[in-house]
């Protein structure tokens, strides 16, 4: 029999089971399969743990997408309140999230006021939890500054007095974590920030740190030029010597072959130069005074004569003679002022200079002997020595006059330029005990599908699939109507074949014998048997 006869065969046996052993039997299944389903499910989902509770939704949703982009499984709380993730990846969760600077919100903010009752409330309650809030909010504005991590402010407001001349000013403290460690670029912005949230408060009562325990600002402008401000720029230059240096050496000797450390004394005073040049050359009238005087003058003197007329009333005496003089005077003054040409240079410099470097590059002897082969002589080495010192002097920008100092040397390297070696493979016993869960997850999942086969399956399929007493008596009497000895054709007993049965032959036998066929086979075999029986039926029905 060809396959495709197997197969319409049994289409057809499935047919002939009715409707209603084909929805039990599909019924039965179903059940089986979601059962199975559900329990390998709910068993091999690893055991996990809270990692955040009391958590708000901007906090649950930075957690994750940062959970999200780790790759860290995760799962999020009926209430929305709480993170949960395998107790495996726990401690590798937090500290992902620390560096993150996660969780941020926190009720520290003007919602804590939805939490305080208006009965029993004294003024200085209110008063701090008014400061805490507006802690929190300004903690909250800053933390979504580019650049900026994690923040905490304290603010001290004046405390006021009436019989107080000077009253105290506010002033306040910023706290924050940056991406880098001396990132200065918000530090100004952050002090107007505060000073603007605050009523009263000036923006050189604000200091600015960041965690490391580094100054930012603080005071006025004037004072930014401070000892941790000066570290700070100190590190930024040998930082960016190094890259430079490292830039250059790693083309040319590969990661992990040298090693370059830079330290770089900075000037960062202030000057101020007035310089002022006098030009005796150049000159330009300024003044010009003119003072003109003309002085004329006339003398004249007459003198009456001696006489008895004189001494006579209403006469009149001619006086004749006497001296004439005239006098005529010119002055004339000019006074002229000139300016000589000056010139006024000021010059303020308000940034660093570089007062010296000192430079020391370490190189593996290893990767020098491999470039120029391994039985190279000393000078060879040595030549390649003086070219990498050469190098790294372009790149840190070497001078000699200034007191620059540059060492290079060739040594041999402990781990041989190998940062990073290969982990060892896990043993066997070790795969297993990390394994080990996971190994009675799947014994209880195949303990629990075995169950449902046995007692579920099995006899639901036993019970659909058992035949009614009519087809055992039917069977019955085929059997004691069946010839058990027949004779072969030379007259010689023929002898029984006794076959192993087929158990789905035997299934597909049984559910194809339906009651209408065995009548019928009853009847073609012996009528008379097959009447006897039915009447036997009647009866036991009536």
């Amino acid at each position: 029999m060809t396959g495709r006869e197997h197969a319409e065969k049994l289409w057809s046996n499935i047919l002939e089971l009715g409707a209603r052993r084909l929805v039990a039997l599909g019924l039965i299944g179903l059940v089986v399969f979601l059962g199975v389903g559900l329990g390998a499910y709910y068993l091999s989902r690893p055991a996990q743990e809270p990692l955040y509770i009391g958590l708000e939704r901007e906090d649950v949703s930075r957690i994750g997408a940062v959970l999200k982009d780790a790759s860290i499984p995760f799962d999020v709380s009926a209430d929305g309140t709480a993170v949960l993730v395998s107790h495996v990846n726990t401690a590798n969760a937090r500290m992902l999230l620390a560096e993150k600077g996660l969780p941020q919100s926190s009720k520290s903010g003007y919602e804590l006021f939805n939490d305080l009752g208006s009965l029993g409330l004294t003024s200085f309650m209110q008063e701090i939890t008014r400061v805490r809030a507006l802690e929190g909010e300004i903690a909250r504005t800053i933390q979504t500054m580019k650049g900026v991590k994690a923040a905490r402010v304290h603010i001290v407001m004046p405390d006021r007095g009436s019989f107080r001349r000077e009253q105290q000013p506010a002033s306040a403290s910023v706290v924050v974590r940056t991406e880098t460690a001396d990132d200065m670029s918000s530090a100004q912005a952050i002090r107007h920030l505060v000073a603007a949230a605050i009523p009263g408060m000036k923006v050189d009562r604000v200091t600015v740190l960041n965690t490391d325990g580094t100054l930012l600002m603080s005071g006025d402008d004037g004072a930014n030029a401070s000892t941790g401000k000066m570290a700070s720029l100190e590190r930024t230059v040998g930082r960016e010597i190094q890259d430079n240096v490292r830039r250059t050496l790693t083309p040319y000797l590969g990661l992990g072959n040298f090693e370059v450390s830079v330290a770089a004394r900075l000037n960062t005073d202030k000057t101020t130069t007035n310089q002022t040049t006098f030009d005796p050359d150049t000159k330009v009238e300024r003044s010009v005074r003119t003072v003109k005087e003309t002085e004329v003058s006339q003398n004249r003197s007459n003198q009456k004569p001696t006489t008895v007329q004189q001494n006579l009333p209403e006469e009149r005496v001619r006086s004749e003679g006497g001296d004439n003089s005239s006098a005529d005077n010119q002055r004339r003054e000019e006074l002229t002022n000139y300016e000589i040409s000056s010139k006024t240079v000021q010059t303020i410099s308000d940034g660093y200079s570089v007062k010296n470097l000192s430079v020391a590059v370490l190189v593996n002897r290893s990767r020098i002997a491999a470039l120029i082969g391994n039985d190279a002589p000393q000078s060879a080495i040595d030549a390649r020595i003086a070219e990498i010192e050469q190098l790294v002097s372009s790149a840190a920008g070497f001078e000699k006059a200034r007191g620059d100092q540059i060492k290079v040397a060739a040594v041999g390297f402990i781990d041989d330029g190998r940062m990073m070696e290969g982990t060892p493979a896990l043993s066997l016993g070790e795969v297993l005990m990390r394994q080990f869960g996971n190994i009675i997850n799947a014994m209880t999942i195949l303990v629990v599908a075995s169950l449902l086969i046995w007692f579920g399956l099995r006899p639901a399929v036993t019970a659909i699939l058992a035949r009614s007493e009519p087809e055992q008596a039917y069977d019955a009497a085929v059997a004691l109507a069946a010839p058990t000895d027949a004779a072969a054709p030379n007259g010689e007993p023929q002898i029984e074949t006794v076959t192993v049965p087929n158990l789905i032959e035997d299934l597909t036998g049984k559910m194809n014998r339906t009651p209408q066929k065995k009548l019928e086979q009853m009847v073609e075999f012996d009528e008379d048997q097959a009447a006897a029986i039915l009447k036997q039926w009647l009866m036991e029905a009536a």
